[in-house]
């Protein structure tokens, strides 16, 4: 199994009324994608350290294998997904490993 997790840093034309979509739409890639093992999203609610400041939504999607990763990205579903984000975003981290055993 594969785990991608995304960390997302929005520029000042981001407003709080994106975040429910942001977030829907997230949520809806389990069942539409296919070889999505488990997923959560959700807003940083952190009061950790300064180096995280301004990166407000995260994702974590389990995959079955890194194929299924790597067709994740093209997907229409996930493609619309990004879509969203033209024009609001800032910066990306995103970070994926195979899950050791």
């Amino acid at each position: 199994m594969f785990e991608h997790i995304v960390a997302f840093k929005f520029n000042e034309k981001y407003n709080p009324q994106h975040e429910r979509q942001l977030l829907e739409s997230l949520l809806s890639f389990k069942g539409r994608i296919p070889g999505i093992v488990d997923m959560s999203a959700g807003v940083n609610v952190t009061e950790e350290t300064d180096n995280i400041r301004g990166y407000t939504l995260g994702l974590r999607v389990t995959f079955e294998d890194q194929q299924s990763l790597q067709q994740y990205g093209p997907h229409a579903v996930h493609q619309q997904f990004v879509q969203l984000l033209d024009g609001i975003i800032e910066s990306v981290i995103v970070i994926d490993y195979p899950i050791a055993k």
